[in-house]
């Protein structure tokens, strides 16, 4: 994809004139884990106020209700989005599918990587916890503890499955993740290690097409030339707006923030918003 014409806005407001539909990345856009950013809870429920279609969409591991349930405690307002697709939901769905068809047998071994012990990501799905890579017949990477351990635990952890060629799943592909003690490495920076020490991964999330695809029909399969893409990452909301034909806005507050050479940013990805914003706020 080649450089193009970047509009720069103050806030979202022009883009809720110009469209009808808008998917929305939550964290570097909405919030940053640990509170809102100024402005989003106002603007996300002034969409709803103006009538337009809001589908959350995120790289979170998790699936769509816990998401939303962290939404309202911290400060959302509830029925200012029309629905929530997380990479999380689209891959328990997909598993749900193949336990159905028999194609993941019942008891299979999950090597599960998750944060703060998390379960939902497998919950109600025939799969039964495993410890270690040694004796792992399933990977799943779900979320990263980027902020509490260092690649090598990683390494140690998923050496022996890769070493086995045990397929693995990434339901975040984001490779960069923020937290209280500021930026870390991602899920999607683990999966990579997997793949460096032997193994292959699927990964489910933006800016692969099946999450979009999710997403759309939620919105009810609209024409794209109203929807727009709302995200803080080149690597995954840009790109993945772009390879879904949807109009992209960049928002600079997440990832990117200390970023002075976007330019740069886009070309190593071959992606390029239509828009930059400094925050979803509206104005």
């Amino acid at each position: 994809m080649s450089a193009k014409e970047i509009e720069r806005l103050d806030g979202i407001g022009l883009l809720a004139e110009r469209y009808q539909v808008f998917l929305l990345d939550q964290f570097g856009v909405l919030h940053d884990g640990q509170a809102p950013y100024p402005g989003a809870v106002e603007a996300l429920s002034a969409l709803k106020r103006a009538g337009k279609t809001v589908v959350l969409i995120s790289n979170s591991g998790k699936r769509a209700k816990p998401n939303e349930d962290r939404l309202l405690k911290l400060g959302f307002e509830g029925g200012s989005w029309d629905h929530f697709v997380s990479s999380g939901e689209v891959a328990w769905r997909r598993f749900d599918g193949m336990a159905t068809a028999g194609a993941l047998p019942p008891g299979t071994k999950c090597l599960l990587i998750s944060r703060d012990g998390d379960r939902s990501a497998i919950e109600g799905l025939p799969l039964t916890l495993s410890e270690t890579g040694e004796d792992a017949e399933l990977v799943l990477i779900s979320a990263s503890e980027g902020d509490r351990y260092d690649l090598d635990h990683y390494r140690r952890l998923l050496g022996p499955a890769a070493a086995r060629r045990v397929a693995c799943f990434c339901t975040n592909p984001d490779k960069i993740m923020l937290t209280s003690v500021g930026p870390r490495f991602g899920a999607g920076e683990i999966a990579d290690l997997y793949e460096s020490l032997g193994g292959s991964v699927t990964r489910i999330g933006k800016p692969y097409p099946a999450i979009f695809d999710a997403a759309l029909v939620l919105a009810g399969e609209p024409d794209r030339g109203g929807v727009v893409c709302v995200g803080d990452s080149v690597e995954h909301d840009i790109a993945g707006g772009n390879g879904a034909g949807i109009a992209t806005a960049l928002v600079l507050g997440g990832i990117l923030a200390n970023r002075s050479d976007l330019a740069a940013v886009f070309d190593e990805h071959d992606a390029w918003p239509d828009y930059v914003t400094a925050s979803f706020s509206f104005r």
